[in-house]
């Protein structure tokens, strides 16, 4: 059974894997995604998946897209994570933690006779995705912590500055994206980034509307 540290380039990658969709649901490259499992289908999925490479397609269905309510078209660019952690509870669902892998493109979606869906995908525009720390030099991370102070104090919130201020680039701006309560919309925004840069610049862009929309003003023209 292959393990995390052998997916070290698009080539590593299976092209045909389970895809879970989810809305809101956002996972990054090394990013930590907790899920619960109870529905059968994701019970079989998982099953299926770890007496494979462990690999999991998280993706967003587009509700814009059209499909049927129990097979949403979904977005064309999801997030390969691998099965890190498994437990079973005792009503028979399993928690489950993906680690982030890369990103795919999805090329088509197979016809299955599983419950679950399954896309032929392709990791090629992503290769950067398995380089760790990636593009950290190019971010701003001085307006990341600015921003997510001002949005920290506006909804008076707790958090671990200590822990905020030690994290590297990626972690941090990844983490936030993948934290932040934004809509699907916003989440695929930050996924499709090309670049760490771009995705911290995408989140600072996002929180500054929503702070703007919370306190009622209209923004300004400079």
């Amino acid at each position: 059974m292959s393990t995390h540290s052998g997916f070290k380039s698009p080539a590593d990658c299976p092209g045909i894997i389970p895809v879970f969709p989810l809305p809101g649901a956002l996972l990054l490259p090394r990013g930590q995604m907790p899920l619960n499992i109870f529905e059968p289908r994701y019970l079989a999925m998982v099953d299926d998946a770890l007496r494979s490479e462990r690999l999991i397609g998280m993706i967003q269905p587009d509700a814009e897209g059209g499909g049927s309510p129990l097979a949403p078209r979904l977005y064309r660019v999801g997030c390969a994570g691998r099965i890190s952690q498994f437990a079973e509870t005792g009503d028979g669902r399993y928690l489950i933690s993906l680690t982030g892998v890369s990103r795919f493109r999805v090329e088509s979606e197979l016809a299955v006779t599983t419950k679950y869906r399954r896309c032929q995908v392709s990791y090629d525009a992503f290769a950067q995705d398995f380089e760790a720390r990636a593009g950290e030099a190019e971010v701003d991370r001085e307006s990341v912590l600015r921003t997510l102070r001002s949005f920290v104090d506006a909804n008076e919130l707790q958090v671990d500055w200590s822990g905020i201020e030690e994290a590297p680039n990626e972690a941090l701006v990844n983490a936030l994206c993948m934290m932040s309560p934004f809509g699907v919309r916003e989440k695929q925004a930050m996924l499709e980034a090309p670049d760490l840069k771009t995705r911290a610049e995408v989140l600072i862009a996002v929180t500054e509307m929503e702070l703007v929309r919370a306190s009622g003003s209209e923004p300004t023209l400079q």
